[in-house]
């Protein structure tokens, strides 16, 4: 699979083979919904708490006499059924996330890669790389490119000015290779990878 190598000033920089196993598998929506929502599960905070009958403050004294009122027989005002009374069964804090393969794991993100590529939704980009932390040089080249909400994945590291440059930018995030995951890829409408990110990409899936 080939694909053109752009620069983000403009114009091309020739091109590139893209490995089939990561970028031309026919997407399958029930993996990558399977690590959507291992990743969404893991990052769920889990802090959600009510306090039980044995967590409110009331009087543990009897709210009155046991037999003669004509009522129900109560002991506390504490019971689940009073106002402000204890929550049965609520929610306490604990943990969402749950296992999944590290072999799925990567299945997942060759996916996503895929996915993008068969919409024409991938671009690979020559470098991230600007001569100075201008927004404006940025801004410019991204409106030119036409990208409106878009992931850009680069190398190990990546540029401080390119990075200081987008910070200001909105609907534009950067990722060095490590941190590529399907949710953040699926996100965005466009993926751009910087020729360094796609070695490392291919070495990371292999």
């Amino acid at each position: 699979m080939k694909l053109d190598v752009i620069k983000l000033e403009g114009g091309t920089a020739g091109t590139l083979d893209l490995d089939e196993a990561l970028f031309g598998l026919e997407p399958r929506a029930d993996i990558l919904h399977r690590v959507v929502r291992w990743q969404r599960n893991n990052a769920q905070a889990g802090t959600h708490k009510v306090k039980t009958r044995s967590e409110v403050s009331y009087s543990t004294k009897k709210i009155y006499r046991q037999k003669g009122t004509g009522g129900a027989r109560h002991g506390s005002r504490k019971a689940p059924i009073f106002r402000k009374g204890g929550i049965y069964k609520g929610p306490t804090p604990r943990s969402h996330g749950h296992d999944l393969t590290k072999k799925f794991r990567k299945l997942g993100l060759k996916h996503a890669l895929s996915a993008k590529a068969a919409t024409g939704n991938l671009v690979v980009l020559e470098d991230a790389k600007l001569a100075g932390a201008k927004t404006a040089l940025l801004a410019k080249a991204i409106k030119e490119q036409g990208w409106k909400r878009v992931l850009v994945i680069d190398g190990a590291e990546i540029d401080a000015n390119f990075k200081a440059a987008a910070a200001n930018i909105a609907g534009i995030d950067i990722l060095p290779t490590m941190g590529a995951n399907v949710y953040d890829i699926l996100k965005r409408d466009t993926l751009v990878i910087t020729k360094s990110g796609i070695e490392a990409l291919e070495a990371r899936l292999k």
